[in-house]
């Protein structure tokens, strides 16, 4: 090797950045640079002479045998062999070493008295492997940069497959440039078809002019591209995808489009259950409170025409019925009665309320709710066609032809297991009765049963103590030739139950008239009951002591050892002779009696109306005398006394109404009593009973 190989040599080894290392056929090393030491980790002189596996560690050394010993076995090299050694990698080489170019014996001799300025002849070459030449460069941060590279697209691979997303490329005009395997996967076109028309081809009809006008203004705009739709799929069927397509920048054009659609499917359709929860929540809960009304409704129904009535509002507010109707079992169990309904406020039915073919139908015809009573639950049908299957063609013929109905329900109503009634309600209209309108209206027919079931109970205890009370009024009046009677009793309208007003005019042993009015606090059978003992008791005082005060001495000790102590009773008692006018008065805490006057206003007494029976007080009696053209007008409190009108309010009215009252009026007593009923009651609900007894002296005949 001549100065110039020589140096070129030593530069090579000195200053390449790759690792150079000479290994000879004993795998030992002959030559290394100080690039390549440092990449093995050790001093360039430690490893000059030696073998790997006497200065590298167990696996580097390992792998340099195993190279060389490739390499001179199979005189072959190795090339690009990546090697971790110490943290780094690096891309290793081996080439096989030769003998190289030599002269012949001769041409050496001959050489050596020559001028060494002369060439020398072509020397010939040795091809005897003399070792193993490595190359090795470090490549650590370049695969560092790939592998996060290549974790980069795994990871944005991995989310665009985890979020269904297919991506796309068009063109800066909007057109498909590369093909979509992806998409054309999931709708099924082909690269010609996708290359025609691209992703907008597969929108839905309905969808694509708007999409397609959403797609030109981003593209002319150069704006983001975010929107939903629908895709036709391979298999035909539509799915919803949101897509979101940016436009790729180089310097002041867009050079490409890229989008990435997702399918939000499963998205739309929780959405869409969603809704159709919430909406069946919302019926739900409407539902439940309008049976909560229903309920509160019924507890204030006290007849069964009221039940009925509040059935009627709640079947069309909750379940939009047409007609509805209750029909009750006779006693025998073998006929159903339709109750009519109470319209609001009193007065003759709604005309719009469904009016049944019959009255009256037996348990064993084929009928909506004689089927649901005899078979014990709801019976349904949703058309005509379904009404003729469950109960034949001509019974369901006898029953549409008379009403517009196109859909049933019948509901058994049952008490204590046992059928009571039946609930109908129809529909002008084909209707189907989802499970959940299935449930509520058999809670209403429950709810309805026990009311139904409380107003019979009701309705009973009522006409008990009605007839026991019409028994204990007076059948008719006296009549006088020198006085006019008239009464009247008005139960009250809102609560049915009778009370304990009454009134009594009876003669006297010496013909005078003993004239009682009185009120027992309560209603019902019991009330009624106090009033007939109180009402017999005063008779029974009377004839024998006619006197006032003594008759209702008289019923306070009788009261005192017979009625509870929490019993209230008052009595207003006169004596009257009819002859003259003229008697005796005494109150036990009753409304003072009404004096009216042709000749001038009318007034109520202001005499002490004393304590009511039973409390200990000394009794008094008055001294009166009903004037010719006169008339006394005895009452109950619920005459002036409501919610809204308090008892002084109350007579102050009465008084002004008496003296408003016409002459003819006041001339006639029965014109009187219902005048005075009428206009005192006027504007007000009444909800105590009202008794008003008046007494007339008519002027003398000439």
């Amino acid at each position: 090797m001549d100065a110039s190989d020589a140096a070129l040599y030593a530069t090579l080894l000195k200053e390449a950045p790759a690792g150079i290392a000479l290994f000879d056929t004993g795998l030992r090393c002959r030559r290394v640079n100080d690039a390549l030491a440092a990449m093995l980790g050790v001093a360039a002189a430690d490893l000059t002479g030696r073998r790997p596996a006497e200065v590298l560690g167990e696996e580097t050394a390992a792998a340099f045998t195993a190279a060389l010993g490739s390499v001179l076995a199979d005189d072959r090299p190795i090339t690009d062999a990546e090697l971790a050694v110490g943290g780094r990698i690096l891309s290793c080489t081996w080439l096989p070493a030769r003998g190289g170019a030599q002269q012949d014996a001769k041409g050496r001799a001959a050489g050596k008295g020559r001028d060494r300025a002369r060439p020398p002849k072509q020397a010939a070459w040795d091809d005897t492997p003399v070792g193993v030449v490595l190359t090795a460069l470090d490549v650590t941060e370049r695969r560092r940069a790939e592998e996060v590279i290549r974790r980069k697209e795994q990871r944005y691979r991995s989310l665009v497959e985890a979020s269904s997303q297919v991506v796309w490329v068009a063109a800066a005009d909007g057109s498909a440039i590369d093909d979509a395997p992806e998409w054309r996967e999931i709708t099924g076109q082909t690269p010609d078809d996708y290359a025609a028309g691209g992703w907008p081809a597969v929108v839905h009809p309905e969808d694509r002019p708007r999409i397609e006008e959403i797609w030109r203004e981003a593209v002319a705009g150069d704006r983001v591209f975010e929107t939903g739709y629908r895709i036709r799929t391979r298999s035909g069927a539509y799915r919803h995808f949101d897509v979101r397509a940016v436009p790729i920048w180089q310097g002041d054009r867009v050079i490409e489009w890229v989008g990435a659609n997702t399918d939000v499917t499963g998205q739309k359709e929780a959405e869409e259950m969603r809704g159709r929860l919430t909406e069946q929540l919302s019926a739900a809960a409407l539902r439940t409170a309008r049976l909560q009304q229903a309920t509160s409704m019924l507890a204030e129904a006290l007849t069964v025409a009221q039940v009925v009535q509040v059935i009627t509002e709640v079947g069309r507010s909750a379940i939009g019925a047409d007609y509805s109707a209750v029909a009750l079992l006779d006693d025998d169990k073998l006929r159903l009665s339709i109750v009519t309904p109470a319209p609001p406020g009193g007065g003759e039915p709604a005309s719009d309320q469904a009016r049944p073919a019959r009255d009256d139908i037996r348990v064993s015809d084929q009928t909506v709710m004689s089927v649901a009573v005899r078979e014990g639950r709801p019976f349904l049908a949703q058309s005509p066609d379904d009404l003729r299957l469950q109960l034949g063609r001509d019974e369901a013929e006898l029953f549409t032809q008379h009403a517009e109905e196109r859909a049933w329900v019948g509901l058994p109503l049952l008490a204590a297991g046992a059928p009571i009634g039946a609930l109908r309600f129809s529909f002008k209209r084909p209707r189907e009765i989802t499970e959940e309108e299935k449930v509520f209206l058999e809670a209403l027919a429950g709810q309805c049963a026990l009311a139904v079931e409380r107003a019979l109970l009701f309705e009973r205890e009522h006409k008990t103590a009605e007839e026991l009370q019409l028994s204990l009024l007076p059948s008719d009046l006296p009549q006088l030739p020198g006085m006019v009677l008239a009464a009247r009793y008005n139960p009250a309208t809102r609560h049915v139950q009778v009370g304990g007003d009454w009134y009594d005019v009876f003669r006297l042993p010496d013909d005078r008239l003993a004239v009682a009015v009185g009120d027992v606090m309560g209603k019902g059978v019991r009330a009624a009951a106090g009033m007939g003992r109180v009402r017999n008791a005063l008779r029974a005082l009377a004839l024998n002591d006619p006197r006032p005060a003594a008759v209702l001495s008289g019923l306070d000790r009788l009261f005192s050892a017979t009625e509870d102590e929490e019993q209230f009773t008052t009595v207003a008692y006169a004596v009257i002779d009819p002859e003259t006018g003229r008697g005796a008065f005494s109150n036990a805490g009753h409304p003072p009696p009404l004096l009216i006057s042709p000749d001038a206003d009318a007034r109520v007494s202001t005499r002490e109306p004393g304590t009511p029976l039973g409390w200990p007080s000394q009794r008094q009696q008055t001294s009166f005398s009903i004037e010719t053209g006169n008339t006394v007008v005895f009452y109950s409190d619920g005459l002036v006394e409501n919610r809204r009108r308090g008892v002084d309010a109350g007579l102050e009215e009465l008084a002004t109404v008496a003296t408003d009252a016409p002459p003819e009026v006041v001339g006639d007593p029965e014109r009187l009593v219902d005048f005075l009923v009428d206009r005192m009651l006027a504007g007000y609900e009444q909800v105590d009973d009202v008794t008003v007894l008046a007494l007339h002296v008519p002027p003398k005949s000439p």
